[in-house]
């Protein structure tokens, strides 16, 4: 059974996704230490810096973020200078669109997106979309759906996205979750017209709560959790957001076996902190993060193949490797640029083989991950969305609270 837990570890929350009893997802949240993104402020521009294509955006005072210059699209502004080009001084409606990694600033987007089961909201484009996995016909189905409810072709200053989830929902479930998305995005631009410089219009959920809405039943057949305080705000948040997901929510007890026990949630944490990682084969992966990018070298390990039959045993390590890579890469929450060295192959085909397979499994990633191809030194270039913090950074920010 594939299930979301959520527990608390190391004096944090964690949250996991489990397929097969096995961890493809670990997040870490701490409210000491919450995360800004999804949060939406009315920020003041502080500065341009045009020969970058961006302009650096106050959101609390010495709280600086990145705002790409060439990806806004209709900003709300609260307080405007005389050129209808962004200029300093400026106050605008921004959204937290990436956390701080690193040495970079965090990232702020002027189109705002509130996030539904079903649908988003979203400031940027004025259209009503579909994901590109929804059936052409569902998308045909849905999107004159939404057209019909929503009424307002001209004039209207947000666009639709229909989710992959909403395939299949009826009317009134799709419905709700407008209501309730418009709801928000009013209230949000009315309170940021009244509202001072630095001000936080809307705080996004615990990242743990925001997830429920992302994560499609056959991906989390179940939401369960031993805290009672969590459980608590959950069943508030789905009884709000999501009452069809209410069934899915279990809180479980079992005073001889604790949820962290019967799933080894502990063990599977520090195996995705551990730089190596053994494959089934006897090979196994060594996973090294540098300011960069992150490098996965493939090693062969105690495989104990014959020579005859050498290259066939490479393809094979190879092959398990990429599986392996690809549920880590997720795992750790890896981002930005990735280079995996598999093990020299001859063959052309089965290089080309590899990288088939590879592709197929880092599509099941949500986060969007591309593979760009394989050098002539055969490394493996690869790309994924920074969104968050990696896992390891997650959680060496919860052990450095405790150590304060």
């Amino acid at each position: 059974m594939n299930q979301y837990i959520i527990c608390r570890m190391r004096d944090a929350v964690f949250s996991f996704l489990i397929h097969d009893e096995k961890a493809v997802e670990i997040h870490c949240d701490r409210e000491e230490n919450a995360s800004l993104l999804g949060n939406i402020y009315v920020g003041r521009v502080r500065d341009i810096a045009r020969n970058i294509g961006a302009a650096f955006v106050e959101i609390a005072p010495d709280t600086v973020c990145y705002l790409a210059l060439d990806e806004i699209q209709n900003p709300i502004y609260t307080k405007k200078g005389s050129s209808p080009k962004l200029q300093m001084g400026d106050e605008l409606l921004v959204q937290v669109s990436r956390e701080a990694i690193k040495t970079k600033y965090p990232s702020v987007s002027t189109n705002l997106t509130f996030h539904g089961k079903y649908l988003l909201l979203t400031t940027g484009r004025t259209q009503i979309s579909a994901a590109s996995t929804l059936a052409a016909e569902e998308k045909k189905r849905l999107t004159a759906f939404v057209r019909e409810l929503d009424g307002q072709q001209e004039g209207r200053t947000y666009g639709w996205l229909l989710r992959t989830n909403a395939g299949g929902a009826d009317s009134d479930t799709l419905r709700r979750d407008m209501d309730r998305l418009l709801a928000l995005y009013q209230k949000t631009v009315t309170d940021g017209a009244h509202r001072v410089c630095y001000s936080c219009l809307l705080a996004a959920p615990h990242t743990w709560i925001s997830r429920l809405s992302d994560l499609y039943e056959s991906s989390a057949e179940r939401f369960v959790t031993d805290d009672p305080a969590i459980w608590e705000e959950a069943k508030e948040y789905l009884s709000v957001c999501q009452p069809e997901d209410l069934p899915r929510l279990f809180f479980y007890q079992d005073a001889l076996q604790p949820l962290c026990k019967k799933y080894s949630l502990e063990r599977q944490l520090e195996h995705a902190l551990s730089e190596q990682v053994w494959l089934n084969c006897g090979g196994y992966l060594v996973i090294q993060p540098t300011e960069a990018l992150t490098v996965i070298d493939v090693n062969s390990g105690k495989y104990e193949g014959s020579a005859k039959n050498r290259q066939k045993a490479f393809f094979k390590i190879n092959q398990e490797a990429a599986r392996e890579a690809a549920r880590q890469i997720r795992l750790r929450n890896i981002s930005g640029i990735i280079i995996i060295d598999f093990i020299n192959m001859d063959s052309a085909d089965d290089k080309e083989a590899l990288l088939r397979y590879l592709d197929s499994q880092l599509r099941q990633d949500p986060i969007r991950t591309i593979l760009v191809d394989m050098t002539g030194l055969s490394l493996v270039e690869i790309t994924r969305m920074k969104k968050e913090k990696p896992l390891y950074a997650q959680v060496h920010a919860a052990s450095e609270h405790l150590l304060a």
